[in-house]
């Protein structure tokens, strides 16, 4: 057992979630990095320094059902409880018509991006409704696309509508019992998975135009804000994106 609070972070080897996992581990709290590859989650935990004595691995793909109620039984005989799950994981996809989309790739996108979403909150919602004291926090990682859609991106952009629907209902059927649940919605943050933004991506109106990023510790500070908060306030949705990015406004 520990004091510290205790979190899990899903897709924590890399980008956003190796980012927040290391500001929670640095920020005194019990971390369970959850990835696919063990081998990167165990460079996520020690290039956090000291502070990576308060991290776990725990290697799972968040598309499969069982290995995530084998995660989730790990964190409670470890810890005995749960105080944050960050549902982070994701994939995003090469740009694609609807009438081009591979029925697996489609599939690939609703296993990874909203069915791994639900399957932890699922489990994350049974712990915290069970221990002592019950309750805790959930926050999913939404996007710009969760608003917006760009052109090709129908499989993304639906399952990030999906998440959106998601983090409304857990939220309120999480009020009985002080599960907080809550979604950050990103746009445009610097790491590998917008790397190609930098030269170009499609726009609206047809173009391929280069686009603004904003530093990651953008993102990790809007995250810590609602990671802070007492389980009696919650913010529902938030946006942080870079500033001039194409999201508001006729594109």
């Amino acid at each position: 057992m520990t004091t510290s609070k205790i979190a899990l972070v899903t897709g924590a080897s890399s980008g956003i979630g190796k980012a927040c996992a290391t500001a929670l581990l640095k920020d005194g709290w019990t971390v369970a990095f959850i990835g696919r590859r063990a081998e990167l989650l165990e460079q996520a935990i020690a290039a956090a320094g000291d502070a990576g004595s308060r991290g776990i691995a725990l290697p799972c793909d968040v598309a499969d059902e069982t290995q995530v109620a084998a995660a989730f039984a790990q964190v409670k005989q470890r810890f005995g409880r749960l105080d944050l799950l960050f549902n982070n994981a994701g994939i995003s996809l090469p740009v694609t018509l609807p009438g081009d989309f591979d029925p697996k790739v489609w599939r690939q996108a609703v296993d990874v991006n909203l069915n791994g979403a639900f399957f932890c909150l699922s489990q994350a919602f049974k712990l915290m409704q069970t221990q002592s004291p019950q309750g805790g926090r959930i926050i999913n990682n939404g996007s710009i696309s969760a608003h917006a859609p760009r052109p090709g991106s129908i499989a993304y952009t639906a399952t990030k509508h999906a998440i959106s629907g998601l983090t409304r209902t857990a939220s309120l059927d999480g009020r009985p019992f002080d599960i907080a649940v809550g979604q950050i919605d990103i746009g445009n943050v610097a790491s590998d998975m917008t790397a190609r933004m930098v030269n170009g991506v499609p726009q609206a109106d047809g173009s391929i135009k280069p686009e603004d990023r904003m530093d990651m510790s953008a993102v990790v500070e809007t995250f810590m804000t609602m990671a802070r908060l007492p389980l009696t306030a919650n913010i529902l949705f938030t946006t942080v994106m870079a500033t001039k990015m194409p999201f508001v406004g006729r594109g």
